[in-house]
């Protein structure tokens, strides 16, 4: 599926949020920063990921993948797979293993998600998927557009590697609208799961990483901005469903 390819001329990036200088000084550095705090935290992320994801869990994974129109015989991309929290539930959906492939930047990541899936596995970019042009028939990413350098070739990476009729699915957690469901978040997430992801195991490094997961999170891109990238890139149907003013599923396919 690998092949060799030169660049296309690209739009002006898209970041989805400012250089945080905090964590990385400036912007090409944050591939390296988001790498190695992955690296440095993935034997411990599932554990963390019950106190982020409020709950969320394998049940609502499947319920999205089903209803964005995941079935049997789609060939699947899990982009950012992590530890295959995503991909795990698109197993249970496709019924075939091989029909199931995951991506990450981080090795450590890719480790983890051996130990419990045995599906094909790459290490790479969203920005710059190894793989052929029409080559599967669905893409997800859960929680981690955040991460990439740049949405508009990120998503003219996903528009490139889906057959025509093919759907992507970006699983994230928005900042919250309401003044009230925000401060509420926010003290959650921005203090509450960091200390006690240390306290469980997480160390420094799960404090660090559920830090910069909120800060991602709080000044990340407004939704109309992701949704224009998605159609720009060429998605039609593009749609950001809402629930609870904090979980945003985004939705698009390749005419």
């Amino acid at each position: 599926m690998l092949e060799n390819r030169e660049a296309p001329p690209s739009a002006k990036p898209i970041e989805p949020h400012p250089v945080m200088p905090a964590y990385y000084p400036e912007k090409d550095r944050r591939a390296g920063f988001v790498r190695g705090l992955f690296n440095d935290t993935a034997h411990h992320y599932d554990r963390i990921n019950l106190l982020f994801s409020m709950g969320s869990g394998a049940w609502y994974r499947r319920h999205c993948l089903a209803r964005a129109g995941l079935v049997p015989g789609k060939k699947l991309l899990d982009v950012a797979i992590g530890t295959g929290l995503v991909a795990r539930q698109a197993v249970a959906i496709c019924g075939d293993r091989a029909d199931v492939i995951g991506l990450d930047l981080s090795e450590s990541m890719l480790a983890e998600a051996r130990r419990g899936l045995d599906i094909p596995l790459i290490q790479g970019l969203a920005e710059d998927l190894p793989l052929a042009d029409a080559s599967v028939d669905f893409i997800t990413m859960g929680y981690a557009l955040r991460h990439v350098a740049d949405l508009n070739a990120t998503f003219r990476e996903f528009h490139r590697v889906l057959r025509p009729g093919g759907t992507v699915l970006l699983l994230e957690i928005g900042r919250p609208t309401r003044p009230m469901v925000w401060r509420a978040v926010s003290a959650y997430l921005g203090r509450v799961v960091p200390l006690v992801s240390r306290l469980t195991g997480g160390g420094a490094g799960g404090q660090t990483l559920m830090r910069y997961y909120w800060r991602t999170i709080d000044q990340c891109v407004a939704p109309e901005v992701i949704t224009a990238a998605m159609t720009s890139a060429g998605f039609d149907q593009v749609r950001c469903d809402v629930e609870f003013d904090l979980f945003r599923n985004y939705s698009g396919r390749k005419a």
